[in-house]
């Protein structure tokens, strides 16, 4: 059964409804955006080098979920992906590097771009999924 609304009061029930939808589409983008994250740390953990040791502590442990936020004009949601342990090291390890002794190359090992085109384009896919359910 369809709700009726005085034209005087249709203003206030669109605001109403916008409200609601904004609201619903950024529990969406949240919880998606969670779950993503999630499960691309675990497979950075999976997929990293591990030969050798760096200060102490090895690479592919060191992977950790970092959440963004909120600039001076307004808010957004953001989660970062960063090695906390050995970030320094993230460079030289997906697109190579010279030897120490200046004589070759160190060949790369890619396992950050694999995973980043792949949930990128997963969370691309989810959210305009969501957002079409809601639009229904």
């Amino acid at each position: 059964m369809s709700k009726t609304t005085k034209p005087e009061n249709l203003q206030k029930a669109l605001n109403e409804y916008l409200e609601n939808y904004v609201e619903d589409i950024t529990e969406d983008v949240e919880d998606t955006t969670n779950s993503v994250v999630k499960e691309a740390k675990q497979e950075l953990v999976q997929t990293s080098p591990r030969s050798g040791v760096a200060r102490g502590t090895k690479y592919y442990k060191g992977w950790a979920i970092k959440t963004g936020g909120k600039t001076r004009k307004r808010k957004y949601y953001s989660k970062v992906i960063w090695n906390k342990t050995n970030y320094q090291i993230t460079h030289i390890l997906e697109n190579g590097h010279h030897k120490r002794d200046g004589t070759g190359w160190v060949e790369a090992q890619p396992h950050i771009g694999k995973i980043q085109e792949k949930y990128g384009a997963e969370f691309a896919d989810l959210i305009e999924k969501k957002i079409k359910r809601r639009s229904k």
